[in-house]
Protein backbone atom coordinates (compact mmCIF):
# COMPACT_ATOMS: atom_id res chain seq x y z
CA UNK A 1 0.00 0.00 0.00
CA UNK A 2 2.74 2.40 1.00
CA UNK A 3 4.47 1.83 -2.56
CA UNK A 4 1.35 2.44 -4.51
CA UNK A 5 0.83 5.60 -2.47
CA UNK A 6 4.73 6.27 -2.97
CA UNK A 7 4.18 5.78 -7.16
CA UNK A 8 0.87 7.97 -7.41
CA UNK A 9 2.16 10.68 -5.28
CA UNK A 10 5.29 10.35 -7.23
CA UNK A 11 3.60 10.55 -10.59
CA UNK A 12 1.36 13.79 -9.30
CA UNK A 13 4.73 15.43 -8.45
CA UNK A 14 5.76 14.69 -11.74
CA UNK A 15 2.90 16.10 -13.72
CA UNK A 16 2.24 19.34 -11.98
CA UNK A 17 6.33 19.76 -12.76
CA UNK A 18 5.51 19.49 -16.09
CA UNK A 19 2.51 21.75 -16.29
CA UNK A 20 3.91 24.46 -14.52
CA UNK A 21 7.09 24.31 -16.81
CA UNK A 22 5.02 23.64 -19.87
CA UNK A 23 3.09 27.30 -18.47
CA UNK A 24 6.55 28.90 -17.58
CA UNK A 25 8.75 28.04 -20.63
CA UNK A 26 6.41 27.62 -23.35
CA UNK A 27 4.19 31.05 -22.67
CA UNK A 28 5.14 33.06 -19.97
CA UNK A 29 8.98 33.29 -20.74
CA UNK A 30 8.58 33.87 -25.13
CA UNK A 31 5.76 36.69 -24.05
CA UNK A 32 7.69 38.23 -21.84
CA UNK A 33 11.03 37.63 -24.46
CA UNK A 34 8.52 38.64 -27.38
CA UNK A 35 6.97 41.88 -24.76
CA UNK A 36 10.41 43.12 -24.28
CA UNK A 37 11.64 43.09 -27.93
CA UNK A 38 8.37 44.89 -28.96
CA UNK A 39 9.50 47.54 -26.55
CA UNK A 40 12.91 47.97 -26.69
CA UNK A 41 13.70 46.53 -30.42
CA UNK A 42 10.53 46.68 -32.45
CA UNK A 43 12.38 47.19 -35.91
CA UNK A 44 14.72 44.37 -35.11
CA UNK A 45 11.66 42.07 -33.61
CA UNK A 46 9.53 42.48 -36.60
CA UNK A 47 12.36 41.43 -39.06
CA UNK A 48 13.92 44.59 -39.67
CA UNK A 49 11.70 45.11 -42.76
CA UNK A 50 12.41 47.98 -45.28
CA UNK A 51 9.41 49.93 -46.70
CA UNK A 52 9.05 52.23 -49.96
CA UNK A 53 5.89 54.02 -50.65
CA UNK A 54 4.04 52.09 -47.81
CA UNK A 55 4.82 48.74 -49.34
CA UNK A 56 7.53 46.43 -47.75
CA UNK A 57 10.22 45.77 -50.41
CA UNK A 58 12.81 43.29 -48.69
CA UNK A 59 14.54 43.47 -44.97
CA UNK A 60 17.73 45.24 -44.01
CA UNK A 61 18.96 41.51 -42.95
CA UNK A 62 18.87 39.75 -45.68
CA UNK A 63 20.54 39.88 -49.26
CA UNK A 64 18.54 40.05 -52.68
CA UNK A 65 19.48 38.37 -56.08
CA UNK A 66 20.90 41.04 -58.26
CA UNK A 67 19.81 38.82 -61.41
CA UNK A 68 17.57 40.27 -63.57
CA UNK A 69 17.72 42.22 -66.78
CA UNK A 70 17.94 45.18 -65.71
CA UNK A 71 20.83 44.06 -63.39
CA UNK A 72 23.10 47.08 -64.55
CA UNK A 73 21.35 49.46 -63.05
CA UNK A 74 21.65 48.72 -59.45
CA UNK A 75 24.24 47.75 -56.83
CA UNK A 76 25.19 44.14 -56.87
CA UNK A 77 25.06 42.12 -53.65
CA UNK A 78 27.60 39.63 -52.90
CA UNK A 79 27.01 35.84 -54.36
CA UNK A 80 24.73 33.90 -52.51
CA UNK A 81 24.25 29.71 -52.25
CA UNK A 82 21.20 29.76 -50.31
CA UNK A 83 18.45 27.62 -52.10
CA UNK A 84 19.68 27.76 -55.30
CA UNK A 85 18.17 25.91 -58.13
CA UNK A 86 17.06 26.19 -61.90
CA UNK A 87 13.77 28.13 -60.59
CA UNK A 88 15.88 30.26 -57.87
CA UNK A 89 19.71 30.64 -59.56
CA UNK A 90 20.18 33.80 -57.85
CA UNK A 91 20.07 32.28 -54.56
CA UNK A 92 19.66 34.09 -51.19
CA UNK A 93 16.57 31.76 -50.12
CA UNK A 94 15.87 32.57 -46.45
CA UNK A 95 14.16 29.61 -45.61
CA UNK A 96 17.47 27.62 -47.03
CA UNK A 97 20.10 29.43 -45.53
CA UNK A 98 23.33 27.81 -46.48
CA UNK A 99 27.07 28.18 -47.62
CA UNK A 100 28.21 26.49 -50.44
CA UNK A 101 30.01 24.07 -47.93
CA UNK A 102 32.78 24.05 -50.47
CA UNK A 103 36.78 24.21 -49.61
CA UNK A 104 38.95 27.16 -50.71
CA UNK A 105 41.04 24.39 -52.81
CA UNK A 106 37.58 22.86 -54.51
CA UNK A 107 37.58 22.76 -57.78
CA UNK A 108 34.27 23.80 -58.48
CA UNK A 109 34.16 26.54 -56.23
CA UNK A 110 37.64 27.88 -57.71
CA UNK A 111 35.96 27.67 -61.01
CA UNK A 112 32.62 29.61 -60.44
CA UNK A 113 35.50 32.13 -58.48
CA UNK A 114 37.15 32.90 -61.48
CA UNK A 115 33.93 33.19 -64.00
CA UNK A 116 32.40 35.51 -61.22
CA UNK A 117 35.68 37.82 -61.43
CA UNK A 118 35.64 37.74 -65.58
CA UNK A 119 32.20 39.06 -65.38
CA UNK A 120 32.25 41.72 -63.00
CA UNK A 121 35.17 43.05 -64.47
CA UNK A 122 33.60 42.91 -68.02
CA UNK A 123 30.54 44.14 -66.58
CA UNK A 124 31.86 46.70 -64.31
CA UNK A 125 35.30 47.60 -67.03
CA UNK A 126 37.74 46.86 -64.28
CA UNK A 127 40.78 44.67 -63.61
CA UNK A 128 40.18 41.31 -61.87
CA UNK A 129 43.12 41.78 -59.53
CA UNK A 130 40.70 45.03 -58.43
CA UNK A 131 37.81 42.89 -57.18
CA UNK A 132 37.42 42.15 -53.77
CA UNK A 133 36.71 38.39 -52.52
CA UNK A 134 33.15 39.39 -50.92
CA UNK A 135 32.28 39.72 -54.87
CA UNK A 136 32.89 36.40 -55.43
CA UNK A 137 32.44 34.43 -52.26
CA UNK A 138 29.12 33.65 -50.69
CA UNK A 139 28.69 34.28 -46.98
CA UNK A 140 28.51 31.59 -44.91
CA UNK A 141 24.58 31.94 -44.59
CA UNK A 142 24.31 32.88 -47.85
CA UNK A 143 22.12 35.65 -46.70
CA UNK A 144 24.73 38.37 -46.25
CA UNK A 145 22.35 41.65 -46.91
CA UNK A 146 26.01 44.18 -47.13
CA UNK A 147 28.95 44.09 -49.49
CA UNK A 148 32.52 45.87 -48.78
CA UNK A 149 32.75 49.48 -49.72
CA UNK A 150 35.84 48.35 -52.14
CA UNK A 151 32.90 45.89 -53.71
CA UNK A 152 30.19 49.20 -53.98
CA UNK A 153 32.83 51.56 -55.18
CA UNK A 154 33.58 49.12 -57.84
CA UNK A 155 30.11 49.37 -59.25
CA UNK A 156 29.49 53.16 -59.22
CA UNK A 157 31.18 53.85 -63.19
CA UNK A 158 28.52 50.85 -64.35
CA UNK A 159 25.37 52.06 -62.25
CA UNK A 160 26.56 55.48 -63.38
CA UNK A 161 26.61 55.55 -66.72
CA UNK A 162 23.45 52.95 -67.26
CA UNK A 163 21.16 55.45 -64.94
CA UNK A 164 22.66 58.44 -67.08
CA UNK A 165 23.37 60.14 -63.16
CA UNK A 166 26.93 61.62 -62.51
CA UNK A 167 29.48 59.56 -61.24
CA UNK A 168 30.20 61.92 -58.05
CA UNK A 169 26.35 61.78 -57.48
CA UNK A 170 26.50 57.95 -57.15
CA UNK A 171 29.41 58.20 -55.04
CA UNK A 172 27.83 60.33 -52.59
CA UNK A 173 25.20 57.65 -52.36
CA UNK A 174 27.68 54.92 -51.32
CA UNK A 175 29.81 57.01 -48.78
CA UNK A 176 26.45 57.87 -47.06
CA UNK A 177 25.23 54.14 -47.42
CA UNK A 178 28.36 52.90 -45.76
CA UNK A 179 28.51 51.92 -41.93
CA UNK A 180 31.25 51.90 -39.88
CA UNK A 181 32.49 49.43 -37.73
CA UNK A 182 30.26 48.47 -35.20
CA UNK A 183 31.36 50.26 -31.88
CA UNK A 184 34.01 51.71 -33.33
CA UNK A 185 36.17 48.83 -33.36
CA UNK A 186 34.13 45.31 -34.32
CA UNK A 187 33.75 44.17 -37.74
CA UNK A 188 34.14 45.81 -41.10
CA UNK A 189 33.05 48.95 -42.75
CA UNK A 190 29.81 47.53 -44.99
CA UNK A 191 27.42 48.51 -46.98
CA UNK A 192 23.69 47.33 -47.24
CA UNK A 193 22.73 47.32 -50.95
CA UNK A 194 18.91 47.43 -50.29
CA UNK A 195 19.01 50.70 -48.73
CA UNK A 196 21.76 52.01 -51.12
CA UNK A 197 19.59 50.23 -54.08
CA UNK A 198 16.67 52.26 -52.55
CA UNK A 199 17.97 55.26 -52.02
CA UNK A 200 19.57 55.16 -55.65
CA UNK A 201 16.28 54.29 -56.97
CA UNK A 202 14.28 57.91 -55.33
CA UNK A 203 17.15 60.12 -57.13
CA UNK A 204 15.33 61.69 -60.08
Amino acid sequence: MASTRSTARTTWVAIRLAVLSTVVLGVAYPLAVTGIAQLALPDQANGSLVSQDGTTVGSSLIGQSSVGKAADRWFHTRPSAAGVSDDNPGGYDAGASSGSNLGPSNPDLVKSIEERKAAIAKADGVAESSIPADAVTASGSGLDPDVSPEYARLQIDRVAASRGLSVARVRSLVEAHTEGRQLGFMGEPVVNVLELNLALAAVR
